[in-house]
């Protein structure tokens, strides 16, 4: 491996918090970014760690608390952030990378989040093995919504690829072509009992009979969306991104990279071993996609006689979109007393924005063929420039971006239909930013389309969580399709999945100033342009505007 530059999505290897103060709302935790070894699959390799551990350690905090985050660059995701996105992360968009042999102290100024969110790096393809889960517990003084369970796990499903993972994205976009697949999932950093040289490792959760437990499940998965579920035990959902939902009953999750789930799971089946199980969902025209079953197991404590065949949860199959589309369709808001939410009910800017996958020209040497793979939105495949966005905004630095991205796509045709014979797969790149006033009501409509291969696409905003008031198959209707809005209890989220060949609508307020990442989170298509940026201007007052950056920020050289 190279050089290694960093940059952090809320960016956070041994911990020393303050948690152990039992009136802190302060934590302070030192991150180091650092080269070690692991075997999976038969196979040793040197990767990019946090403190030597895969997954990374674990945030813990409470609602309304700050948190410090000292990354050291010897070789995170769905905070608000307010005001301060100096401590986003994302690599050339609010900030430069983390130089080698240097440091930067991360913010992390936690509002009204509270569950399971997550950290990760936010350079290259690096999230695969530089993550973890951030948990907030409620505040002192309150409670959960639901009664407290016996104990809580964290659950994080992953990718593992044998080869160095940024010299496959490079050659990927060197040639032009689609990176290779992961060569297996993983839950908690192992594959499981179904690949070779694993089954010694597979991760285990030791239960008590009778006893409920709060598992809080992590899709960090590269380039899928994901099956979940656990033989013989019914989930039971209750949060999602960090927010209170009403309990969801269900036999399987569908979970999104960049989502997070916390899921009341009662050992009431005869003690004995059950696998946990995932496996990819993609409903592609034509998918690529990671398509083996990583397991863990759920182990009850006690004496009884190991199955010689455990048995496996009951999953959708790998393209099921009305299974996927079922389980996201029941997601709603606590919305109670003590959880409540804030939907705008009047919108005062609109925008519909088209994803799509491309080509786009390339005459380098390097191509395999006179195209590239490409992805869009509006047409416009992003391109960071060498400054990053944030500091070119608030230092008026010219040059680096263009404050014209469209708030409808350039062109109409019918986006869902099954022939786009003579429809333009091309895209050109751009970095092209959106602005917003403070204070405004926005709607964005996302709308699938199927150039090359319609799916579904799990799209994140940074900044924000936001209400997923709506979706629909098809094109969608400005006239007909909003009179179906759920404006009483939709989710609030900060990741939605856009269903194939169909939209998602989302609404939310622009009070939190600075400039925020828009992307898909799968990450070929991210890498491939499919994102855009919104700057938030400031509001009139200094509580209302931008907090000046930190004097450590990383320096763009």
């Amino acid at each position: 491996m190279g050089i290694c530059r960093l940059g952090f999505l809320v960016g956070f290897v041994w911990f020393m918090a303050m948690d152990c103060m039992a009136q802190s709302n302060t934590h302070y935790y030192n991150f180091v970014l650092q080269q070690a070894q692991f075997t999976r699959l038969c196979e040793t390799k040197t990767m990019l760690t946090v403190n030597g551990s895969f997954p990374g350690p674990t945030i813990h905090a409470r609602r309304g608390d700050t948190i410090y985050v000292n990354v050291h660059n010897e070789g995170e995701h769905g905070v608000k952030q307010p005001r301060n996105p100096w401590s986003d992360g994302p690599e050339n968009i609010t900030q430069c990378p983390i130089q080698p042999g240097k440091n930067f102290t991360y913010e992390v100024i936690l509002s009204n989040e509270e569950g399971t969110l997550w950290w990760h790096a936010h350079s290259d393809w690096s999230r695969a093995t530089v993550h973890g889960a951030i948990v907030i517990a409620p505040a002192l003084g309150t409670t959960y919504p639901f009664p407290a369970p016996d104990a809580e796990e964290i659950i994080i499903i992953g990718s593992w690829f044998k080869g160095d993972l940024k010299a496959i994205i490079d050659e990927a976009l060197a040639t032009g072509q689609a990176p290779e697949q992961s060569n297996s999932l993983t839950i908690n950093g192992q594959p499981g009992d179904l690949y070779p040289c694993s089954a010694e490792n597979t991760y285990r959760y030791r239960v008590n009979y009778g006893k409920t437990y709060l598992l809080r499940v992590i899709n960090n998965v590269m380039n899928e969306e994901q099956f979940f579920g656990i033989a013989g035990h019914s989930l039971t959902v209750v949060g999602q991104d960090a927010a209170y939902i009403k309990p969801i009953t269900t036999n399987y999750i569908m979970i999104t990279p960049g989502q997070t789930m916390d899921i009341l799971v009662s050992a009431n089946q005869t003690p004995s071993d059950y696998y946990m199980a995932s496996i990819s969902f993609s409903d592609a025209n034509a998918p690529i996609f990671d398509t083996t079953t990583t397991t863990a197991i759920l182990q009850y404590n006690g004496n009884y006689t190991t199955p010689s065949a455990i048995p496996l949860p009951l999953l959708p199959r790998f393209d099921d979109s009305a299974a996927a589309e079922s389980f996201t369709g029941r997601v709603r808001s606590l919305a109670s007393k003590n959880h409540p939410i804030n939907v705008p009910q009047s919108i005062n800017r609109r925008l519909y924005i088209t994803v799509a996958l491309n080509k786009s020209p390339c005459t380098a040497a390097t191509c395999a063929e006179g195209t590239r793979d490409a992805a869009s939105m509006n047409n416009v495949s992003f391109e960071a420039k060498p400054i990053d966005i944030l500091q070119a905004y608030y230092r008026s630095i010219d040059g680096v971006f263009d404050r014209d991205f469209p708030s409808e796509p350039p062109k109409y045709y019918n986006f869902t239909g099954n022939n786009m014979t003579g429809i333009d797969i091309t895209t050109a790149t751009g970095t092209k930013v959106k602005m917003l006033n403070y204070g405004e009501s926005v709607e964005i409509v996302f709308q699938g389309t199927n150039l090359r291969a319609g799916m579904n696409h799990p799209i994140h905003l940074h900044g924000f969580s936001f209400y997923l008031v709506g979706t629909g198959k098809g094109n969608f209707n400005n006239v007909t399709d909003p009179k179906s809005y759920n404006l009483i209890d939709p989710p609030e989220i900060n990741t939605v999945a856009l269903p194939k060949s169909g939209w998602a609508a989302i609404r939310f307020i622009a009070d939190n100033p600075g400039v925020w990442f828009i992307h898909c989170h799968l990450e070929r298509h991210s890498s491939w342009g499919m994102d855009t940026v919104l700057i938030v201007r400031n509001g009139r007052t200094r509580a209302t505007s931008m907090r000046p950056p930190p004097a450590s920020l990383p320096s763009c050289s």
